[in-house]
């Protein structure tokens, strides 16, 4: 049976159960012990099931159903009728009414009766309560607003808690697809600019040099094939629902020489220089530090018209500093950040690091990321 079903069964025998408990208490009441009380009568049914299967429509009119519930339970007390188990329904209406949000309205149904049933009494002249059991029917009343209160305000924690999870699934999934939509940003765009170059060698040498131009075209081959493995890796993870490990490794620092020697089939001149201790690095860190040299090294290929590029590593107590620098042409004035350096800054920034680019004496670019250790 499904839930919707079961609730449906639920909303039914809620004022069912209700109205056999009302009716049945309240006959009994009659009869036994309260013969100043007017006898039960068909009105006096009348007035509990008005009250009772109202309740069928408390999930959907709640606040008119609750004033159902005052109006019938104020007739039936001030009429007289026997003490019994008519209350059950208003106690209901207005827990319901209060744990949902309309604490004014609930209060205020609370007061309507109480100030109804007091001053109809009085009005009426039926002086047979003293102050005694005013005051106690008082007492129940704020009593019953008071622990409403308190499952409304579990029920707001529990909301809150359940929207600030939710906001930290959206949070979390929104920058997931931020690292992937970087990841497949580095990825393309290294491996194009390298084929993007070495085709271009291999046009020129076609004609003149054919011989020549067989290297290029190798090249073109291991880097749309290095591209395509990378590419199926990403999608891979994104397939992945359960969360589990990537099949194929994650870029880092590791792989800096493969880095290093596909940039330099590319006819860029690499040099790496690594001061300090080489050690074992945080996944996304040692991601964030190889993407920010391939995108780097990327630039200098597409943009800068070097030769030659330095990348330095420096592992510090503290923090993890990259500089990367080229022989590109003398230029004046500070660099443009383009997209690809507002990408790798971003990487730098997610991590608490920061990243700045600055001209080299030569005028070249120089690319200076700091990246804290934990």
């Amino acid at each position: 049976m499904s839930t919707d079903h079961w609730a449906q069964v639920r909303r039914i025998a809620l004022p069912l159960v209700l109205s056999v408990i009302g009716v049945v208490g309240s006959f009994g009441a009659a009869n036994n012990g309260q013969p100043d009380r007017r006898a039960a009568d068909w009105f006096m049914v009348l007035l509990i099931l008005k009250g009772t299967l109202s309740l069928y429509w408390l999930r959907t009119h709640l606040i008119p159903v609750l004033w159902a519930t005052v109006v019938s339970t104020l007739i039936y007390m001030l009429m007289q009728y026997p003490y019994g188990p008519v209350i059950f329904p208003f106690i209901i209406a207005v827990f319901t009414t209060i744990r949902a949000g309309h604490r004014l309205v609930g209060w205020s149904a609370l007061a309507a009766l109480y100030i109804g049933h007091v001053g109809g009494r009085l009005l009426l002249g039926i002086n047979e309560q003293g102050v005694y059991q005013i005051l106690l029917v008082g007492f129940f009343f704020v009593l019953l607003g008071c622990v409403s209160e308190l499952f409304r305000a579990h029920r707001d924690r529990v909301t809150a808690s359940d929207r600030t999870r939710r906001e930290a699934e959206l949070r979390q999934a929104s920058e997931e697809r931020l690292r992937i939509a970087q990841e497949l940003h580095d990825v393309v765009a290294h491996h194009i600019s390298l084929i993007n170059v070495q085709a271009s060698t291999a046009l020129h040498l076609a004609d003149r040099q054919p011989e020549q131009a067989a290297p290029a075209l190798a090249a073109i081959k291991d880097a749309s094939k290095e591209a395509l493995v990378e590419l199926r890796s990403i999608v891979g993870i994104l397939r992945q629902s359960d969360e589990s490990a990537p099949r194929q490794p994650v870029a880092g620092l590791e792989r800096l020489e493969h880095l290093v020697s596909r940039t330099s089939m590319a006819g860029l001149e690499v040099h790496t220089v690594i001061h300090g201790e080489s050690r074992p690095l945080p996944t996304g860190l040692d991601r964030a530090a190889f993407r920010i040299i391939q995108e780097s090294l990327t630039n200098v290929v597409r943009h800068a018209k070097a030769t030659a590029a330095t990348v330095r590593i420096q592992y510090g107590e503290e923090s993890l500093v990259i500089q990367i620098d080229d022989n590109g042409e003398s230029l004046a004035g500070p660099p443009t950040d383009g997209n690809g350096i507002v990408g790798m800054r971003e990487r730098a920034t997610a991590l608490g690091g920061t990243l700045a680019t600055t001209r080299t004496p030569v005028g070249g670019l120089r690319v200076v990321a700091t990246l804290p250790l934990p």
